[in-house]
């Protein structure tokens, strides 16, 4: 039984931080594949035991590296089940590969290896918890694709938007730039990064307004197909 409440707690874990962040595949996911994966590999430890009554000459063959096999095989099409698109970002590659990894651990657990399937977790929680703070301190990425259209006339220059967007708290990143004489306007498109959790676009979009000579302005988050427009 220590192996199955290992994997319990390993899970637990594991599952702990990805319910912290809000994803599909959370904590009862992970607890789950984890002793699900060392109650299937103890049952393949113990194969040799089974009693099986079979006719005289039947050679019969364990093969216990098939389960672990098996195990990698379903917890695939589990991860390929979190990974999804939004915008241009794709999102659940970590909570995938934190399945993948739980699994393993529930292997380890289940073949006995105790110590080993411990430090793996450890190693795990490490990499969730302590590298995020470095994450957190490298460049954020960027996080909203912004276009906008003024009329050519207009004092809003490439200057003018980046000073709004960084009184919102919105880094600007390269930015390209059109200029529209049949049309009479200036189209500007770029991607802006912000270490916020929410962007506020409708009081966004009213700093714009307040702009003279403003024809259209969009915003597209890039980890949310929905699209805010003033």
């Amino acid at each position: 039984m220590l192996p199955l409440f290992l994997s319990l707690a390993a899970g637990a874990l594991i599952g702990l931080e990805r319910e912290f962040k809000g994803k599909p595949a959370g904590l009862r996911t992970h607890t789950l594949v984890c002793f699900a994966s060392a109650l299937l590999t103890l049952l393949a430890l113990r194969m040799g035991e089974w009693v099986a009554v079979l006719p005289n000459g039947t050679q019969s063959i364990s093969d216990m590296s098939r389960m672990p096999h098996a195990i990698m095989t379903g917890i695939g099409f589990l991860g390929a089940g979190v990974i999804f698109r939004e915008g241009v970002s794709v999102q659940g590659l970590t909570t995938a590969a934190s399945l993948w990894l739980t699994a393993a651990l529930g292997i380890v657990f289940g073949t006995g290896l105790l110590e080993l399937a411990t430090i793996g977790t450890v190693i795990a929680l490490v990499v969730l918890f302590v590298l995020r703070i470095v994450q957190y301190l490298a460049p954020p990425q960027p996080s909203v694709r912004i276009e906008l259209t003024v009329d050519a006339e207009s004092d809003l220059d490439g200057e003018g938007v980046t000073s709004i967007l960084a009184g919102h708290g919105l880094h600007a990143g390269p930015m390209s730039f059109r200029q529209d004489w049949v049309g009479g306007s200036r189209r500007y498109v770029l991607l802006a990064s912000t270490r916020k959790m929410q962007v506020d676009y409708e009081s966004l979009a009213r700093g714009f307004q307040d702009q003279a000579g403003m024809r259209k302005l969009s915003f597209t988050p890039l980890e949310n197909e929905s699209v805010a427009s003033g």
